[in-house]
């Protein structure tokens, strides 16, 4: 079924939307919330939940790409029990690391906020990966959306580790420098 029927079946509080939504897009938003908890049953408790999310806010909301919409619910849904599990256990965990390389390239909280709104920043970002190339940006994606480690990169990627972990720290790089430039500052 095509995202605009789907839509319009959620503003017609249709429970069939949650159907079709979890027909068309289950098995993707599953693995992103797989690659980010690790867990079956966790990621399936989270497609639940962004099922929910999604009937609560279809109306007002009425996303131009509902596969984009519904794996931002689920991504930050994961990030959510992630860090909730992570608070109990105070074990390490491969998300913080992923989160902890990107942390620098992007700038403190107070240099966005007088510097850039978080959409600007959204979009500088975007816009800095749309102008990569095709193969450095799948594996920008599949590390920081997908939260794949080096490991499973590599090997989706026919790579070597080393040859992956280059690529995203030159890629990294590179997004600081393009981020430094919109801001006009270092941080």
């Amino acid at each position: 079924m095509q995202d605009e029927r789907i839509i319009a079946l959620f503003f017609e509080r249709n429970e069939q939307a949650i159907k079709e939504a979890t027909d068309s897009y289950g098995g993707f938003l599953k693995a992103v919330s797989c690659g980010i908890l690790h867990s079956d049953e966790d990621a399936s408790e989270c497609l639940s939940d962004t099922m929910m999310k999604a009937w609560q806010t279809i109306p007002p909301q009425k996303p131009n790409n509902l596969k984009a919409y519904l794996g931002r619910i689920i991504r930050n849904l994961s990030l959510d029990v992630y860090d909730k599990r992570q608070a109990q256990k105070r074990g390490s965990g491969a998300v913080c690391v992923q989160l902890d390389e990107l942390c620098e390239c992007i700038p403190s909280s107070e240099n966005v906020t007088g510097s850039l709104e978080n959409k600007e920043l959204s979009q500088a970002i975007s816009d800095f990966l749309i102008k990569q190339k095709k193969k450095q940006r799948i594996l920008f994606v599949q590390r920081y959306w997908y939260m794949l480690s080096i490991k499973e990169i590599a090997d989706k990627n026919k790579m070597s580790e080393s040859a992956v972990k280059m690529s995203l720290k030159r890629t990294r790089n590179s997004l600081k420098n393009k981020l430094s430039d919109s801001i006009g500052k270092e941080w």
